[in-house]
């Protein structure tokens, strides 16, 4: 029997919730399947940890991951720890420390969920979102001098390399080939930033011609903004920079109804070193220990994992459920319902142990 190790990483507020739901999902796929196991090895690292400790995670954090097959992550984000720290010494020390250049954020309207648009809209989506992971605005290059002086100044300088751009379009390029569609827009903004943006234009062109069966077009990352909520049947799988894909992916997810439902893959498509999959909703603190947090995202985000794992049939049940709960329920609260994660969990297991093979 396969056996896949996975380093779980519950993470602040919420993130242990959806992250043990997760599990218990995944254990019940390799119980229905019988080819797979699952070996979660789980790590108490986060904001409660920098409490105890001053750090985020361990010193040899990013070492004592490197081993697993696959990182399963919960959130991010603590009211009383400043934002820099908990995301810069934990989730994107881990993919700039495990060089996962491609984070794949998958959305589509779940059959029963509404979204804020209108329905013949909201239908339409059906997007691949492809963000470069590791440079641009992230890249962590900056600083700030003359602390609290009239003359203070602060920078944080977006790095555009031609190896970094010429990896994640390839990559996007694939990606856009595999689905139906075959289509790919690329989002830009080099007529204002003429420097990064265009240099990420030119590589980009040169990476899409080794392409030709794809359909490819370009937008300024604002009207593009626009255009998925007016017309959102027009795109299907979308490359951005890092700042950029950050903020369309919550656009994206926030127009399925909740940023709950949104999954993501952080991936070295290389496979040197392990990938980490994470809902995309923040740790939401207000509803923290009240048991109520949506696991759809979870869930998704497991689906991927899987998938990413060689594990396609349980992935494909795992959807199905996915997708037999959207329709008929139950609900957590921010879709509307009254039902709490153990009752959404619970039906989604019940359906991986009725549905079909």
């Amino acid at each position: 029997m396969r056996t896949h190790r996975i380093a779980a990483i519950g993470g602040d507020g919420v993130g242990p919730e959806v992250i043990e739901a997760g599990i218990s999902v995944i254990d019940a796929l390799a119980g229905r399947d019988g080819g797979f196991g699952v070996k979660a090895t789980r790590f108490d690292w986060g904001s409660d940890h920098y409490r105890r400790t001053g750090r985020m995670m361990p010193e040899d954090g990013v070492e004592q991951l490197r081993s697993f097959d696959a990182i399963y992550f919960g959130a991010v984000g603590d009211p009383d720890i400043p934002d820099h720290i908990t995301l810069w010494d934990l989730r994107l020390a881990i993919c700039q420390g495990l060089d996962q250049f491609a984070n794949v954020r998958p959305t589509k309207l779940l059959g029963g969920m509404t979204g804020p648009l209108r329905p013949e809209l909201g239908q339409e989506i059906d997007w691949v979102i492809v963000r470069e992971n590791s440079e641009g605005e992230y890249a962590g290059v900056g600083g700030r001098a003359h602390r609290a002086l009239p003359i203070e100044v602060a920078m944080d300088v977006a790095v555009f390399t031609r190896a970094g751009i010429e990896r994640i379009a390839r990559f996007a390029c694939e990606t856009a080939m595999a689905r139906p569609r075959r289509r790919l827009t690329i989002v830009t903004k080099s007529n204002a930033q003429r420097h990064g943006m265009v240099l990420w234009d030119e590589v980009c062109r040169e990476v899409v011609a080794s392409f030709p069966e794809l359909e490819v077009d370009w937008k300024l990352v604002d009207a593009m903004a626009a255009m998925m909520v007016t017309r959102p049947g027009q795109f299907d799988t979308i490359l951005a920079t890092n700042l950029h894909a950050d903020i369309l992916s919550d656009l994206a997810s926030a127009l399925t109804g909740s940023l709950g439902n949104g999954a993501t893959a952080n991936i070295d498509p290389t496979g040197e070193n392990p990938s980490m999959f994470e809902p995309i909703h923040g740790s939401a603190f207000d509803i923290m220990g009240k048991g109520i947090a949506n696991p759809i995202g979870a869930f998704w985000t497991s689906a991927m994992m899987l998938d990413h794992l060689g594990e396609k049939n349980a992935a494909e049940r795992l959807m199905a459920a996915i997708a037999d709960v959207s329709r008929a329920g139950p609900f957590t609260p921010d879709l509307g319902g009254q039902a709490d994660t153990a009752a959404v969990t619970r039906a989604v297991i019940d359906g991986i142990r009725a549905g079909p093979g």
